[in-house]
């Protein structure tokens, strides 16, 4: 009996203790996964419009898993990369998709610098800049619940995913650099 008490005490402590760190790290997970999945849809397009030698768009799209998805949408709602052979920056029925992104991960909210819809690559994989007067995509603070505060390692639990004007992505987890761009911004993270 005291041996089975003793366990059960054992199992509690470790629960106790484990479940808000898995909570935490399942968060963290959440946020690594939206900032990578976007800087491989970035680093895809860049690569195919240099091998192809024709431009390639990423643009936010609210039916990017539907059988012919379109330019529409937020970014949080998915997102889709194409050959854009009219250079328009707005998928036709019949440019051909590389690579398309469902909704964000649960709980995961974008905020997007001028509300930008599209990031479109030359034939050369270098940016192409605004589009028909549109704003090409500078900037994604990417965050959940827990706001732009300390995480792990010292870093921002947010991430900020930044665009050049010449293609090259990166990501940052650098607190003040995210609290700058929501500012810049005028936007804020939950």
């Amino acid at each position: 009996m005291y041996e089975l008490l003793i366990t059960v005490l054992v199992i509690g402590v470790v629960l106790a203790l484990g479940i808000p760190n898995f909570a935490e790290f399942t968060q963290n997970s959440r946020m690594t996964a939206s900032a990578n999945d976007m800087h491989a849809a970035f680093q895809l397009a860049r690569t195919e419009a240099a091998r192809a030698k024709n431009n390639v768009t990423i643009c936010a799209s609210n039916n990017a898993l539907a059988a012919t998805p379109t330019c529409s949408g937020d970014w949080d709602d998915g997102y889709i990369v194409f050959f854009d052979d009219d250079g328009n920056a707005a998928r036709a029925t019949t440019e051909a998709i590389l690579r398309v992104h469902g909704p964000a991960e649960r709980n995961v909210v974008f905020a997007i610098a001028d509300d930008a819809k599209f990031f479109s690559f030359a034939s050369t994989g270098l940016g192409r800049g605004d589009v028909g007067g549109n704003p090409a995509l500078t900037q994604i603070v990417m965050c959940d619940d827990r706001g732009n505060i300390t995480g792990a390692g010292g870093n921002s639990a947010a991430r900020l995913f930044v665009s050049t004007p010449l293609g090259r992505a990166t990501i940052v987890r650098d607190q003040t650099q995210i609290g700058q761009a929501l500012t810049d911004m005028s936007k804020t993270c939950p």
